[in-house]
This record gives C-alpha cells, structure tokens and sequence, in this order.
C-alpha cells in the first residue's frame, strides 16, 4: 500500500443500531440497520455500486452535453445460503436523457460505451465485487494468542 493508494473510513456507534462514518476529508454520513428512515449497510453497498458508475458515465456524456434527466437504479436480491448472507444479480440499470442538438446527439452515442467502460474497467466498486477480494476483520490491540 502506498499514500496514494490508500483508502479509509471510521466508523463510530452512535447508538443502538447507529453508526456514523467519517472520510478522510471530513464528511460524515450517518446509516444503521434499518430500524427508520437510515440507508442499511447493504443500501450503501447499492448505492456505491451506482454512484461509481454514475460518476464514470457522467464525467463521460456530460463534456458532450448536460443531461435533461439522469437517473438509476440499482437492485440486487439479499440471500442466505450454505454461503451466509450475500448479495446476487446485481444490476444497474441506466435512464438518461440528452437535449437535442450535435451534443446530445454525442452524448447518446457514448452512453453505452460509458456504461460498457464504466462496468468492464473504471468502477473500482464493482470490479472489486465482480473479481472477488478477500476482506479481513481484525480486533486492534488484541494478540492473537489471546489471554
């Protein structure tokens, strides 16, 4: 790992089923387990996947022209299986308009090699889902011979 390379947030309780994180530049935003209006855990993990890939076929299609509508959605289904708890089919699912004109006209041609691109090389949320990457958890400060 390197300072460029590294990536990290903190997460603190906030209280029962509350939790906030907190980025290295400051922002926080706040999610629990559900229990009211909070995203989960497993809606910030659709949510990082589409806003990835928003960002990607934005910065593309936008330099052409300003989109009249840009939405998403993202959906997956939550199981439990001999595997435990996961997410299957995955899917993003674009909804984009462009204004008439040379530009939007650009701009609706790229958009689907954007996604393409954005799906087969530049997210870094979903290439890390899609090619599988080991997560650790660990206790600071305890030794793993215990006591």
């Amino acid at each position: 790992m390197t300072a460029d390379s590294l990536r990290s947030i903190t997460i603190s309780r906030a209280g029962l089923g509350q939790f906030t994180a907190v980025n290295a530049r400051g922002a926080t935003l706040s999610f629990g387990t559900g229990s009211g209006t909070e995203f989960t855990p497993v809606e910030l993990f659709l949510a990082a996947i589409g806003g990835c890939t928003a960002a990607d076929v934005d910065a593309a299609t936008a330099r052409h022209a300003e989109p009249a509508s840009f939405t998403l959605t993202v959906t997956g289904d939550k199981i439990s299986d001999e595997l435990g708890q996961r997410m299957t089919d995955l899917q993003v699912t674009f909804s984009v308009a462009f204004p008439d004109g040379e530009g939007g006209d650009r701009a609706r041609t790229i958009l689907p090699r954007a996604i393409k691109s954005s799906h087969d090389r530049l997210c870094t949320v979903s290439r890390t889902v899609e090619t599988g990457t080991p997560v650790t958890a660990t206790v600071a400060g305890i030794d793993d011979e215990g006591a």
